[in-house]
């Protein structure tokens, strides 16, 4: 027997069936028939296999992904490149064609269904009316009839008529509570005996019959509408309808029966256009994450402006605004991108085995793959915890020395909010003298020691300098990482010093589950000239209850309590005014919609290793933007990073056999501390051709 023709076949990477292990290559095989299907090696056996006819495909062009979801079986494939990608697609698009098409004829059988359904209920509307009209007359009818009685028959008649309208009228005239006797009272007070024609009993009879038959016809009406199996799936009943007298079914129209069926029309007469029977329209096609090509990227508007950095829009909505970087004279200088060129590796490896082949050695010294990277260095994280540099601006504008110190426990807290999603891959190793720059806050970082690992930076803004060194130790707790910072934070507003250091860290879930930053401990910020401080004590995450929570105390000269601060260190922080009042001091600026997918990476943190038109030829050789591993990896070229990696350190190793590695040279070490030397803005200026700097990569 001749086996069924094949549409396309090849190589692909499958996901395995169980969570947690990966990818797989796999050989797939596409049949003329709609049956897709994988085995270990060409010819071999058939693993399992999906049927296109009735299946729904989503895609992630910029990944290579496609993701076969069908009534038995769902495959997530992985294609090795883009050309594969678009064959597989191709073949695919062969059987979503045919789906596309019954989708139309469903559409149109659709449209016709509600073209009926519309005319069945403009003739019920119109029925409505003349019921309407009828009742009206009915009613006036029966008024003049009862002027017309005797006076002993009123009450009678009245507490018939009462119940009659209660019963057979309430969908039209709104039921009232006043006896039979005060309705008839203020009934011949407002219309006058001598207008009311005297009507007989055989002249209301009459008019309740057409009243009757027009009821008959109206429930007929919305009665087939409703049942009619081609027109609409059959919906659940409603509480009215459960509750109706089985005689119901047949249609009669009993005052008892009326408003309930009335109540439930009305109920439901908005929605049955809404709803029809599903019809199979075949394999449909999905575009998931990336509506536009990666290498293409949007973006959003950006200032150095107090208003602009603390924006509270959602990223998503404003991609399509151009990213300036706006200095203080108004003059437009750069447009920034939203998106990186191209999405991390899938799988960044298994940090299990590179731990326990390393077992008692110091994690610093450790050589990690460049899948465990991210395409950034040490020194452009750095730049990261300076994000929200206005809150200086605010500090700096008040004399105030609780708001002062309030918007500075602020800026302090803020600088872990791009930790939120960071903990799956770590940044690039600096090389010795390696540098960053950030015209946007004055912002230069500098490796300034290899072993430990120590960097320095400075940061400037409107009657204010920061500066910090970034170094530390880390410890390994079996099921989590903790990073313990040994560097100091100095902040000069004006006459004022400000000095802080930072909790510890902790990685969670090192080994399985997801990971995840906690940040815990107490942070004393220390003015050195008037003696206030404040103490934020960054709270450890439990079981229950809210997470990544933060509070803080402010205390003056004398040890008194003058203000509090709460929130949480990824989202915002608020200072207390009183029992009910609260000021938000900063909130996170929101992250890109594929954050957790793209390293983690926050909007600012996006514009990190992106040159630009205002950087390119003002950079030193020596920034960090211009690494060619960092580069590689940022395109997605892991073989070429993993190849510039191993080459820009070993050129280091070589230097430093050699002894002539670049010293430091923005960064003057004093004692313990490395103070900022000044001169780098104004080189920058000038440009850096004819500086003497051995090349670093």
């Amino acid at each position: 027997m001749a086996p069924p023709p094949v549409i396309h076949e090849g190589w692909v990477l499958k996901k395995r069936r169980k969570k947690m292990q990966g990818f797989a290559r796999r050989y797939f095989t596409l049949y003329q028939s709609g049956m897709l299907s994988y085995a270990f090696e060409p010819g071999q056996p058939i693993r399992d296999h999906v049927f296109l006819h009735n299946a729904a495909i989503s895609t992630s062009p910029g990944r290579k992904d496609i993701h076969v979801d069908s009534n038995t079986a769902t495959f997530h494939i992985k294609c090795l490149s883009t050309d594969d990608f678009e064959k597989w697609m191709s073949a695919f698009r062969k059987f979503i064609s045919v789906g596309l098409e019954a989708k139309k004829t469903a559409l149109h059988r659709q449209a016709s269904r509600k073209a009926s359904l519309n005319l069945n209920l403009n003739r019920s509307g119109t029925l409505l009316e003349e019921m309407g009209t009828s009742i009206v007359e009915l009613e006036n009818s029966i008024s003049s009839l009862i002027l017309d009685l005797n006076p002993p028959r009123i009450p009678s008649l009245n507490r018939k008529h009462a119940h009659s309208k209660e019963s057979m009228f309430a969908l039209f005239k709104r039921p009232h509570h006043h006896t039979s006797q005060e309705a008839n009272q203020d009934f011949a007070h407002e219309v006058p005996h001598s207008t009311i024609k005297h009507e007989t009993l055989q002249d209301v009879k009459n008019k309740f019959e057409v009243v009757k038959a027009q009821y008959t016809s109206l429930v007929k009406l919305m009665q087939e509408s409703l049942n009619d199996s081609t027109l609409m799936a059959p919906l659940p009943s409603t509480v009215e309808e459960e509750e109706l007298p089985e005689h119901f079914n047949q249609r009669t129209s009993t005052p008892a029966t009326r408003k309930s069926f009335r109540d439930s029309i009305a109920s439901t007469s908005d929605s049955v256009v809404e709803w029809f029977d599903a019809v199979d329209e075949g394999p449909q096609e999905f575009i998931m994450d990336l509506g536009h090509d990666v290498s293409e990227p949007g973006s959003r508007l950006l200032s150095t402006s107090t208003e602009t950095s603390s924006i509270d829009t959602d990223i998503e909505s404003a991609s399509s605004e151009p990213v300036q970087d706006v200095v203080a004279s108004g003059t437009v200088q750069v447009v920034r991108r939203t998106q990186l060129p191209c999405l991390p590796p899938s799988d960044e490896g298994s940090l299990f085995t590179i731990l326990k082949k390393n077992v008692g050695k110091d994690l610093s010294t450790i050589t990690f793959p460049v899948t465990f990277n991210e395409p950034l260095t040490m020194l452009q994280r750095t730049a990261e915890e300076v994000e929200y540099y206005h809150l200086l601006d605010d500090a700096a504008a008040t004399d105030d020395p609780v708001a002062r110190m309030s918007y500075i426990a602020a800026f302090a807290v803020s600088g872990y909010a791009h930790t939120r999603h960071r903990s799956g891959r770590k940044g690039f190793n600096p090389m010795l003298a390696e540098t960053f720059e950030d015209i946007r806050m004055k912002f230069i970082a500098e490796k300034v020691r290899h072993n430990p690992l120590e960097i320095a930076y400075h940061a400037e803004g409107t009657n204010w300098e920061l500066s910090a060194t970034s170094c530390g130790k880390t410890k390994f707790w079996g099921k989590s990482l903790e990073i313990i910072p040994l560097g100091i934070n100095r902040l000069r507003i004006g006459d004022e010093s400000y000095v802080w250091k930072k909790p510890s860290s902790f990685i969670r879930n090192l080994m399985v589950g997801t990971k995840y930053f906690e940040h815990t401990g107490k942070m004393t910020i220390e003015n050195m000239t008037t003696q206030y401080r404040c103490v934020i004590d960054f709270k450890q995450n439990g079981y229950w209850g809210p997470t990544n929570v933060v509070s803080a105390q402010i205390y003056d000269s004398d040890g008194e309590t003058v203000g509090h601060l709460d929130g949480k260190w990824d989202d915002q922080i608020s200072q207390m005014l009183d029992d009910s009042h609260f000021h938000v001091l900063w909130k996170i600026n929101p992250f890109p919609k594929n954050a957790p997918e793209c390293y983690g990476f926050t909007s600012y943190a996006i514009t990190l290793n992106e040159l630009d038109g205002n950087s390119v030829g003002k950079l030193p050789p020596t920034d960090s933007r211009l690494r060619p591993d960092v580069r590689a990896l940022e395109n997605g070229e892991l073989d070429l990073a993993e190849e510039e990696k191993l080459r820009v350190e070993q050129l280091q190793r070589d230097r430093r056999n050699k002894g002539v590695e670049r010293q430091p040279r923005w960064f003057k070490q004093v004692g313990d501390e490395w103070h900022y030397t000044g001169g780098y803005w104004e080189g920058r200026s000038r440009g850096w051709k004819q500086d003497p700097i051995l090349p670093l990569w």
